[in-house]
């Protein structure tokens, strides 16, 4: 379908290829019978037939769009993103016989839609305008974000203060000045020459940091909580300007509100740019995701300007959908203006077809669940051969039995040369060795107490027994000084969500929602986005709300039962104090978590919150202290021997590095 450039269908990818198909046999038999090289069809009769029912169509179309009738476009190859050169479907290649039937049957495209009236409502799990929340039909590709009609893409243009927004209905569709596979000039948004400006790009440390002293680097690390191991690790920066960014993606930061680096972005940024793997432990809520996201996109810009391999450049993996919609949306933030920066979310839960279709653009950087992306490798949609980076984000539960497997099996397609990043709030001891194995000589970065809920946290142990859980849940949301909607209270199973907020909405009247893993993706979208803009005010949820998303309005969580592992509860808890803001956790136990009596109070008490008598003086508690003082004292005996174990780590490592 002839379109302008700025506008891309997202349609299923049968229809598509049927399309396609249609459009390859129209074209070769042009090809056979000679063309007079104008584009039009040599068939007079056929342009005529088809042309008179849309005239009447195209006189209610705004003039300056300047769309072509349905019947010319299907006598055009498909044109590329960004270029005017023609570009053969992979169904080109296969059969060159036409039937009379395949024109005959052939149906008209719609043109591009000028008004969003003119557009219908999204369906579940459909795309969703940026300005309007009709259905996403196109893609912006000044933006990447999803459009229903020239109408939103002009305003929306607008918004982004990218011009007036009159691009959107007088665009030269000549391509002259974009980025394509066949080697056009590339330009940002300013004009500049994308070669010029990302060309022979490698992180140099700058003047101002190179001039401080070993001390005062030191200093400033202590003063932060910027704990690092590694060899020849790079120096912390002050401000993003040392990063010598490329200027578009200078500004999209700014935009996007990150002014002044966090403690894990200063020392994180700097490492990543120099290429180096790394391994990051960081509280809850401190910015990491950003700290790997300015990496991956230099990254997957130099990869764009060196050509090579086609394909992304760069993978994140997940564990949740939620969390790999929160990531795609920060990336795009900070890929606007960058030409041929696009990302491509691939994900469970939501339609296939559409990821699918996706895929055929122009994709640097593929967001993911492993079991998703490894249903689309196995029908060979994506090829995986030109990624250079690799992010595992919550690298703690990726790393665990169930995602291990999917993990390891993932990397099996990338190449071996490779940068990798593991990100996670805990990294468990278990869980790092692997980690270690996945990567080559990493920096290792931790900031703050190792495995440590944020400390902007207060937190709040509470005795409760089972069956007086509910009524002390009802004196919290009716206690003004803690009630602060929106709440989230985690329970342990999904009947339990349900039923709390059944019980919720009856007796205290309030405005409560359920949230967990049976509910749809669209449900789901459509909760945590109800909860970020303050629709309700208590969220009753599973765990699928407790890992990496940033509920910037959340200032109270109540863990109604309590997690059943310590890294589970860190993340819950760090729902209440994300990106600086401080908030309350309170968390109910008794003796049916007496399992974690020891791990709670070790977590706990350092921070001055009050602990329980029933939990000091419990006499699970005690023997806990006393099992864990033997194995301390037993392990002090250990450290220097050389154990079975040990020989064999060892051995695993000096096989590694001398692979590489």
């Amino acid at each position: 379908m002839f379109m302008p450039r700025a506008l891309k269908v997202k349609r299923p990818t049968d229809n598509t290829s049927q399309v396609l198909k249609k459009k390859c046999k129209l074209s070769q038999e042009g090809e056979k019978e000679g063309s007079d090289g104008t584009g039009q069809p040599p068939n007079p009769s056929l342009q005529t037939s088809s042309t008179a029912p849309r005239e009447s169509e195209e006189t209610n179309m705004n003039a300056e769009t300047q769309v072509k009738p349905a019947s010319q476009e299907t006598h055009l190859p498909t044109l590329e993103q960004g270029t005017g050169s023609p570009v053969r479907a992979p169904e080109d290649q296969q059969s060159s016989e036409s039937s009379p039937e395949d024109s005959e049957e052939e149906e008209e495209e719609e043109p591009v839609k000028s008004f969003r009236k003119s557009q219908r409502w999204p369906e579940p799990g459909e795309p969703i305008c940026v300005m309007c929340s009709r259905f996403g039909e196109y893609i912006c590709d000044s933006t990447d974000n999803d459009v229903c009609s020239l109408e939103c893409k002009a305003s929306h243009l607008a918004k982004m203060g990218m011009g007036t927004g009159e691009d959107a209905f007088n665009r030269d569709d000549t391509g002259e000045k974009r980025t394509s596979q066949c080697g056009q000039p590339a330009v940002d948004r300013a004009g500049n020459s994308v070669e010029d400006l990302y060309k022979d790009y490698s992180y140099k440390e700058d003047a101002f940091i190179s001039g401080l002293t070993e001390e005062q680097v030191q200093r400033v690390k202590q003063e932060l909580g910027i704990v690092t191991e590694g060899r020849e690790v790079g120096r912390p920066i002050i401000e993003f300007g040392q990063c010598n960014l490329p200027p578009t993606l200078s500004t999209n930061l700014k935009k996007a509100g990150y002014e002044a680096p966090t403690p894990v972005q200063m020392q994180m940024v700097p490492v990543g740019l120099a290429g180096r793997d790394v391994i990051a432990s960081a509280d809850t809520g401190s910015g990491k995701t950003v700290a790997f996201l300015l990496p991956v996109v230099v990254c997957a810009l130099e990869r764009l300007v060196e050509g090579g391999p086609g394909g992304p450049a760069a993978l994140i993996l997940t564990p949740t959908r939620e969390l790999a919609i929160q990531i795609e949306r920060q990336a795009k933030e900070l890929v606007i203006g960058l030409p041929n920066m696009r990302t491509a979310l691939l994900v469970g839960g939501m339609p296939l077809p559409p990821q699918l279709h996706r895929l055929k653009s122009t994709i640097k950087i593929i967001i993911a669940t492993p079991g998703r992306l490894l249903e689309i490798l196995k029908q060979k949609a994506v090829q995986l051969d030109g990624v250079r980076v690799v992010v595992v984000d919550e690298a703690d539960t990726m790393l665990k039995m169930g995602f291990q497997q999917q993990v390891l099996e993932v990397l099996e397609n990338i190449p071996e040369e490779h940068q990798t990043l593991l990100t996670s709030a805990t990294i468990p001891k278990g869980t790092e060795q692997l980690a270690a194995r996945l990567t080559h000589d990493p920096v290792r970065i931790a900031i703050g107490d190792k495995n440590q809920p944020c400390a902007n946290i207060r937190q709040i142990v509470l005795w409760v027994e089972e069956p007086s859980k509910k009524k002390k849940l009802f004196e919290i949301l009716n206690d003004g000084k803690l009630y602060q909607p929106p709440v989230v209270v985690f329970v342990d199973c999904k009947l339990g969500a349900d039923l709390l907020c059944e019980a919720v909405k009856k007796i205290m009247g309030l405005n409560t929602v359920a949230m967990h893993s049976d509910k749809t993706q669209w449900e789901r979208n459509r909760i945590l986005k109800g909860l970020l803009e303050g629709d309700f005010e208590v969220v009753v949820s599973t765990g699928v709300l407790g890992r990496g998303l940033d509920l910037v309005n959340v200032k109270l969580v109540v863990n109604f039962d309590m997690p059943s592992n310590m890294d589970e509860y860190v993340h819950q808890v760090g729902r209440a104090g994300r990106l600086g803001h401080r908030g309350t956790a309170i968390t109910f136990v008794n003796n049916d978590n007496k399992r974690l009596f020891l791990e709670v109070v070790n977590r706990v008490k350092p921070t001055g919150s009050q602990l329980p008598p029933q939990l000091l003086n419990s006499p699970h508690l005690h023997e806990q202290q006393r099992r864990d003082k033997q194995k301390a004292k037993q392990r002090g005996e250990d450290d220097v021997m050389v154990t079975k174990t040990n020989l064999l780590d060892i051995i695993r490592k000096h096989n590694r590095s001398s692979k590489r």
